[in-house]
Parts: C-alpha cells; sequence; structure tokens
C-alpha cells in the first residue's frame, strides 16, 4: 500500500533486535473491562525496499493424540523483531482470548479494518448498488483504499469506527485523527473481538454475513513489487502461510493490513484470520528497511507455534 505521513505519535515498543517472548499468560473473555494502552514513540523515515526477512522458530508444539484435525490453541511463543509485535488468539468455543502479555497495546489498523468498512455498509444498505458491491469486493480482495474511503464516507466517516467500538465491544480503539479510517488505534486484543463481530454476524447482519466472510477467503496478491501497487496491493501472506492445508481448505477469511509510514519510519503491518473455531490476529511495527516481507514473515512464524495436532 501507499507509504503516508503519520502526524501524530503512534504506540511503540522497542525490542532493539533482541528476542521479545510473547507468552499467552494474559488472558481475558470476550467483552472484559480494558486496560490501558501504551504511552507513544515516533521517529522519521521512509520505505526502503528489502529482502526477505527469516524468523527463528522455536521448537514445534507437541503433538496431542486426542487432536485428528488440526487446529490453533494458546501457548508459548517466540518472537524475533527489530520493533513492536503483540498477537491474540480467540477461542471461539470459550470466548476466551489468549495472547502476547501486551495484546492491550494498539498500533494503527491501516487496512485491516477494511472488512468493518464493509460490513458496516452492507449492514446499514438495504439493497447496495452493482457500483457498492464492487468497491465491497475490491475493498477486501485487493485492499483497495480508494474503495474503502468511498464506503467510510458513505457510512459517516468516523461514525463507522465509532459503530465498530460500540457493537463489537472493543475496549482498547480510539481515533486520534479524523477523515481517514487506518489512523485507527486498535490493540490485538481487539482485533480478534472485531474478527468475531465479523464471523459472528453482529457486524454484516444476517443478510451479508456469509457474502462478506467468502470476500475473506478469496483475497489474493503476494508481497511481491508487482502485486504492491499505490491505492491496492495484494494481501494473501502472513497467518494464511502458516496454517496446515487442511486448516485452509476448511474455509479461513483473512484481512491484513500494511503501510510504511514516513512520519515514524516504521512498517506497520497486520494481520487478521477468522476460523470457525477460532480468530487470531498479530500486528507490527519495525523499521521501513526490513521491508513487507520482514513482517509477513512474523505473522507466518506466530501462527506456526500456536497450531496444534
Amino acid at each position: 500500500m501507499r507509504p503516508r505521513t503519520m502526524g501524530l505519535a503512534i504506540a511503540a515498543l522497542v525490542i532493539g533486535g533482541g528476542a521479545l517472548f510473547a507468552v499467552p499468560a494474559a488472558t481475558s473473555r470476550l467483552g472484559d473491562d480494558p486496560t490501558t494502552p501504551a504511552a507513544s514513540g515516533a521517529g522519521a523515515g521512509g520505505a526502503v525496499p528489502s529482502s526477505s526477512a527469516t524468523l527463528p522458530q522455536s521448537a514445534s508444539p507437541s503433538a496431542s493424540p486426542e487432536a485428528s484435525v488440526p487446529t490453533l490453541a494458546a501457548g508459548p511463543v517466540e518472537v524475533s523483531i527489530d520493533g513492536f509485535a503483540a498477537w491474540a488468539l480467540l477461542d471461539r468455543q470459550t470466548g476466551e482470548i489468549a495472547g502476547s502479555d501486551n495484546m492491550t497495546e494498539t498500533s494503527s489498523t491501516e487496512s485491516m479494518i477494511k472488512v468493518w468498512l464493509v460490513s458496516d455498509y452492507l449492514r446499514r444498505t438495504a439493497e447496495p448498488s452493482a457500483e457498492r458491491l464492487a468497491q465491497a469486493s475490491t475493498a477486501i480482495r485487493d485492499s483497495d483504499d480508494d474503495a474503502a474511503q468511498s464506503l467510510y464516507l458513505a457510512g459517516g466517516g468516523d461514525e463507522v469506527v465509532q459503530r465498530m467500538i460500540s457493537m463489537c465491544g472493543l475496549t482498547d480503539t480510539s481515533i486520534p485523527r479524523s477523515g481517514w479510517w487506518s489512523y485507527t488505534q486498535m490493540s490485538p486484543r481487539d482485533a480478534v473481538r472485531l474478527g468475531e463481530c465479523v464471523k459472528n454476524g453482529t457486524a454484516a447482519g444476517p443478510k451479508w454475513t456469509a457474502w462478506v466472510l467468502k470476500e475473506m477467503t478469496l483475497v489474493r496478491g503476494t508481497t511481491a513489487a508487482e502485486d504492491q501497487h499505490e491505492t491496492s496491493g495484494g494481501g494473501r501472506w502472513g497467518i494464511i502461510d502458516g496454517l496446515p492445508d487442511e486448516i485452509v481448505q476448511q474455509g479461513v477469511g483473512i484481512k491484513n493490513g500494511w503501510t510504511s509510514i514516513w512520519d515514524d519510519g516504521n512498517w506497520h503491518v497486520n494481520c487478521l484470520a477468522v476460523a470457525d473455531d477460532w480468530v487470531l490476529a498479530v500486528m507490527l511495527r519495525y523499521p521501513a528497511e526490513h521491508g513487507l516481507d520482514y513482517g509477513a514473515n512474523v505473522c507466518r512464524g506466530i501462527t506456526e507455534q500456536l497450531v496444534r495436532r
């Protein structure tokens, strides 16, 4: 997606290249009371192309003899990142949210929020035009900024985000700057609540939920330069790459968000995936020179460590 200037401070946890051990000691129930988000830090710089980064992996989780079908379940996760990383996993059967000990800290949503912009518009529109449906589709499949902005404005701008906070029970989410959806600050804990809000039908309503979830399975394009454009880009990477084929074939919906932001010199990369049994979110910030593949690999690596067979 296009680099952009962001004139506000963004929450940051700088690890400086060392290991961040994100252990799911922190757990909560869907709809628990909020925790205070972290303070902020800022920098300067722009996007610089780079090659793929290799994510160090911890030992694979021990296999469970009772489990015949792979799934995701909380457990220790080791992440090595030059920057900020946080994740959360929602168990849709119990409603419990587990994740890194900083899963309530916030970062900008970027294009991850587009799944709400689409859902909110469709829920509130009796008969969307063919043009609006085309915008809704490309906003999800191709992460089209212009289509998303049109839906956002049609829904009332910041009112769209306020409805998301209210309807989805988000406790860590805020609007630090008006006029553009991607500035919205959200935590991984709230991101999985958002995913559940889409999955359970609250976001898009009974008529459009299946349509939105199907579109999320049809996200296309890679991190390659030829798939990345000024106002749209390939978004099929990250969590989906860390899942076994048996899980992907069940129909996993995804919506990533990614922007290299000039004002703080960081990539802001978010990965969201929704399945029948779980919702997973990973949110990252790291120096722009590492490139998009670096963040995609971190999302993939965290996912791989949560797979249980």
